[in-house]
């Protein structure tokens, strides 16, 4: 279906206020992954959102007339839209109306493939869509309730509505806690058996999933397409004898992900959290690498893996026209790895920096325990030393001292 594009600056949220052409490339990219084809873009600016129809009046009346001129079923705005705000937008354009949460939740819905990800999006649907209830019932305005035509009014259809969407989410939240402790359960698995576990995080269409089954010789789904993976997979890694190490694939962050979406998938990315190092893949050929990494860590604190340790692979040199290489920091850690993982380019490199860091951490992990052991001694030596004082000089262990006598 063909669909009118609206990019909107707004002044002072962060973003330029005259528009980037990365911003509208990523809404058409975003557009074209929930099945639909571009048939015009409009960029508006703002000093702040129209509390009404976000837009203005006037920018709606120019809407309208390209509308009518492209033939568009469908108009999508890249900003979060109330409630009233797209009805209202609804109403006088006559077209439905997606915003950007509307639009990634529509994605994550023809994407999800596994129980737990399908779960995942219905949940983070009927939260968002719960909020937009008000006035779609207006023809079912009352229900008669009781016996008899002189039983009083009965519940609203909107009541209904709610209270079934309630239920529906409860059920879901009970079926994800479920799906959640098994998760746990083979996370201490791995635990258990000294893997070092290592999440790749980034933003969407990175190449996350290039550089997984390039890593692990798996074959999960890949693509030049934005949220091509959303479930977490999980494999063995080889990167040196005797460091065993499983890797995780997670789903990819987005500028102004959806907080329904971040909740739903708590379960999911809690894997980044309880990793033992990040994986950060950056596409090293975008031009807003640098917004992106910035966006990806907006999504690791509010899931609370900020504190995590990390490790940046610029992905896509072969785009970008560099070489494979590393940086490493002070102490000679190797902190960012420079890589095609397409090409296989600087593989080697990657695997010998999560070598190193699960080097590190199984030698602290040693010294952790040589120096609880020894603490234990010292506390147990003292403990028993505090006994024996504590005992009269009849009772203590130690024979009496021997005083001979002259015949």
């Amino acid at each position: 279906m063909p669909a009118l594009l609206v990019e909107v600056a707004l002044r002072g949220s962060g973003r330029s206020q005259t528009g980037t052409s990365d911003d509208i490339e990523e809404l058409c990219q975003l557009a074209e992954s929930a099945g639909f084809s571009t048939a015009g873009r409009m960029l508006v600016r703002r000093d702040r959102p129209d509390p009404a129809l976000f837009l203005g009046r006037g920018k709606v009346e120019e809407l309208r007339e390209q509308l009518v001129q492209s033939g568009s079923g469908i108009v999508i705005v890249d900003a979060p839209l109330s409630p009233v705000q797209q009805r209202n937008l609804e109403r006088e354009l006559g077209v439905a109306v997606l915003d950007r949460t509307s639009l990634i939740l529509d994605i994550f819905a023809q994407r999800a493939k596994s129980r737990e990800g399908k779960l995942q999006v219905e949940l983070a649907r009927l939260q968002h869509m719960s909020t937009r209830l008000v006035r779609g019932w207006t023809h079912l305005e009352r229900q008669r309730g009781g016996i008899g035509l002189r039983a009083g009014p009965g519940e609203k259809q909107i009541e209904l509505d709610r209270r079934m969407i309630g239920q529906r989410v409860k059920q879901l939240r009970e079926r994800l806690r479920s799906l959640d402790s098994q998760r746990r359960t083979q996370r201490r698995a791995r635990q258990r058996s000294d893997a070092f576990c290592v999440s790749l995080v980034g933003y969407t269409n990175a190449g996350k999933s290039t550089l997984f089954n390039a890593l692990t010789n798996a074959s999960a789904y890949c693509a030049d397409q934005l949220f091509a993976t959303l479930d977490t997979t999980s494999r063995r890694c080889f990167v040196a004898p005797e460091v065993p190490v499983v890797l995780s694939d997670t789903v990819g962050f987005i500028r102004d992900l959806p907080h329904a979406l971040i909740d739903a998938f708590k379960a999911t990315l809690d894997e980044a959290a309880q990793a033992d190092l990040l994986v950060h893949v950056v596409d090293a050929s975008n031009a807003a690498r640098e917004a992106q990494m910035e966006a990806v860590d907006g999504v690791l604190q509010e899931i609370g893996a900020a504190e995590v340790p990390r490790c940046i692979v610029f992905n896509k040199i072969d785009l970008a026209e560099r070489r494979a290489a590393i940086e490493r920091s002070a102490c000679g850690r190797i902190d960012a790895v420079w890589l095609s993982a397409r090409s296989g380019s600087g593989l080697e490199l990657v695997r010998g920096a999560i070598a190193q860091r699960a080097q590190e951490q199984a030698a602290g992990d040693r010294t952790a325990l040589e120096q609880s052991a020894q603490g234990q001694t010292a506390e147990r030596t003292a403990q028993e030393q505090a006994a024996r004082d504590d005992k009269p000089a009849s009772e203590r262990s130690e024979p009496p001292a021997f005083i001979g006598t002259t015949p």
